[in-house]
């Protein structure tokens, strides 16, 4: 670079190089930085003028790093995290503040974490700001700061993010109130007379960038399929699959209105018993709890109000 040209330097130009370094393209380096493809090609040429090499080149599996931004990508990468961590030494007083936070989680976390954190919060930081979304692209919502925590189970996590368990969760099987088999005896040989509403339980993997091909992989449904029909096949059962869905509620809310029964966890079982629409039974051999927890990047925990919302999330999750 020549020296003239460092003043001239804005910083939001490195952001958009490291935004198109990890997503490999133009279009999804501007939706992870919330801005148009034509504003990020517009920031290329201009980096690309100040460094004097292409950077990018449009190749068949997208946009390919030249030897020149493959050596300075790491680089640049580091320092914005380190400049991130620098400037997230602010005091955070959360009784006055009006930070927004963000969380990727599905039904299940919205139901059973939502209301009571919601009490805490209104007391302790009434100015505070919670949105709950859903994130396909979740990997790179939290790398870009878009979400500050996922809440769920995840089968594996990058190096980069941290998990805490937050709750541990069990599954019950549940039928809708009044149904033959509420009050009779519960044996496998028993339930699998019934169709099940099964949760499609293919784990969600979502590309973590170019990093060399890690995943944060969550599970979007709570019952072990295969747990299941093995404890069914040693018995010399099988199962009749009614309908598969794609979350525990809609499965509870067929369950309410039919003869069919479903897997699901504990907490949001009780909750539809609660309304009246369905009963629950134990299962008759016990599965192993389902582990429920918070991920974030590691290196946002150097901001205090990241740091504050991880300690208020662990309290809530031994309140509920």
């Amino acid at each position: 670079m020549h020296p003239r040209h460092i003043a001239n330097l804005d910083l939001n130009l490195l952001r958009v190089f490291d935004a198109v370094f990890e997503e490999g393209g133009v279009t999804r380096a501007g939706v992870r930085l919330g801005v148009t493809q034509s504003a990020v090609s517009h920031a290329l040429n201009r980096l690309r003028y100040i460094l004097d090499d292409e950077l990018f080149l449009r190749g068949s599996n997208g946009m390919q790093p030249t030897a020149r931004a493959q050596a300075i990508g790491p680089q640049v990468r580091a320092a914005l995290e380190q400049l991130q961590s620098a400037l997230a030494t602010e005091d955070f007083e959360p009784a006055t503040s009006e930070r927004q936070f963000t969380f990727a989680a599905a039904a299940y976390v919205c139901a059973v974490l939502t209301p009571s954190l919601v009490s805490q919060l209104s007391v302790e930081a009434p100015n505070v700001g919670l949105h709950f979304v859903e994130a396909p692209d979740l990997a790179e919502r939290l790398d870009a700061g878009g979400v500050d925590f996922a809440i769920g189970v995840f089968d594996s996590l990058p190096q980069r993010f941290a998990g805490d368990p937050i709750l541990n969760e069990t599954l019950v099987w549940v039928v809708r109130r009044g149904h033959p088999l509420a009050n009779s005896l519960k044996r496998l040989e028993d339930l699998v007379q019934a169709p099940h509403v099964v949760i499609n339980n293919r784990p969600r993997g979502v590309p973590a960038g170019a990093r060399g091909g890690e995943e944060l992989v969550s599970r979007p449904g709570w019952e072990d399929a295969d747990r299941v029909e093995r404890a069914l096949a040693m018995r010399g059962l099988r199962r009749r699959v009614g309908v598969t869905v794609s979350d525990t509620t809609t499965a509870l809310a067929v369950v309410s209105r039919s003869e069919m029964i479903a897997i699901a966890p504990r907490r949001l079982a009780l909750m539809a018993s609660d309304s009246g629409r369905v009963q629950l039974i134990d299962p008759t051999d016990a599965s192993p709890p389902v582990e429920v927890q918070i991920v974030y990047r590691r290196d946002r925990m150097s901001e205090p109000a990241v740091a504050w919302m991880r300690e208020q999330l662990l309290a809530i999750g031994k309140t509920v």
